[in-house]
């Protein structure tokens, strides 16, 4: 089946039509317009697509695509194939206008298991979803990433990220609950040594590492990511919706409240 961009999210991220008020966070901040989910923003998503040196030999698969905005920039580049794993079939069908090429296609599956063969891919990446796991399923999405993976493939990531390095563990899991509590959907970040031991523990050796703060919710931010225009709908849209208003409000008070922690992250790993 093909299809283009697949669900706001990521796995096991509930469904949009849920009411607003119980709604996660990133369906909710889709509803209201916005774009651009990911931590660190179209400028992290441009480092990362810059590291992975996408070229037209290349065999692409992204894992649950969101609402698209990076598999039209992979797109741009004509890799030789592009295959996106999406869980959420109503959302899959979306994507259709997206993806018009004979070797660009969605297949429904998780991305802890695609079903797809291994050693058929040159590129892998996936946004904002590996937070969202639990510890195992984390690893079981990084070990297929690896799986799929030629020996020298790319694989990349950009999520969200807990700073300093040595924060207790005690601050870890307190932010990871009012995360959670806050924006409806289980919020699990590492900070960048968790990160990479991740990466590595299934056979990955990191290529190149960056950071951007975490605005996603921020005034200059949101103009970057979404342009005036688009960025001025979404206050709009929030403005007028008195429960979606709350949520936002309070979802960036605590992005604020938490700000001297969180950070966004991007990492390059090629296998062996």
């Amino acid at each position: 089946m093909n299809c283009t961009v697949c669900t706001p999210v990521s796995e096991n991220s509930g469904s949009p039509q849920d009411t607003t008020h119980k709604m996660p966070g990133h369906w909710l901040l889709a509803k209201m317009g916005k774009r651009v989910l990911r931590p660190g923003g179209l400028e992290l998503t441009r480092v990362m697509l810059e590291r992975l040196n996408i070229k037209s030999r290349d065999e692409v698969v992204e894992f649950a695509p969101g609402l698209g905005v990076t598999a039209r920039m992979t797109l741009s580049r004509q890799p030789a194939s592009y295959t996106a794993v999406e869980r959420d079939e109503a959302a899959a069908k979306e994507v259709q206008s997206y993806l018009t090429g004979p070797r660009q296609r969605c297949q429904l599956g998780s991305a802890e298991q695609t079903g797809l063969p291994a050693q058929s891919a040159t590129v892998v990446y996936g946004e904002a979803m590996l937070t969202m796991q639990g510890p195992e399923q984390k690893r079981h999405i990084v070990a297929e990433a690896f799986r799929l993976l030629k020996p020298g493939g790319r694989y990349g990531i950009h999520e969200l990220s807990l700073t300093p390095d040595d924060l207790p563990e005690t601050v870890q899991e307190d932010i990871s609950r009012e995360m959670s509590r806050n924006i409806h959907v289980g919020a699990r970040p590492l900070s960048a040594p968790e990160w990479r031991e991740l990466l590595t523990s299934v056979g990955f050796k990191i290529q190149s590492e960056a950071a951007a703060p975490m605005h996603l919710l921020e005034p200059r931010r949101l103009i970057r990511d979404e342009g005036f225009i688009r960025a001025l709908r979404f206050v709009f849209n929030v403005i007028r919706t008195p429960e979606a208003r709350k949520r936002v409000f309070s979802m960036r008070r605590m992005f604020r409240k938490h700000r001297q922690h969180l950070a966004a992250i991007s990492f390059i790993a090629v296998k062996p």
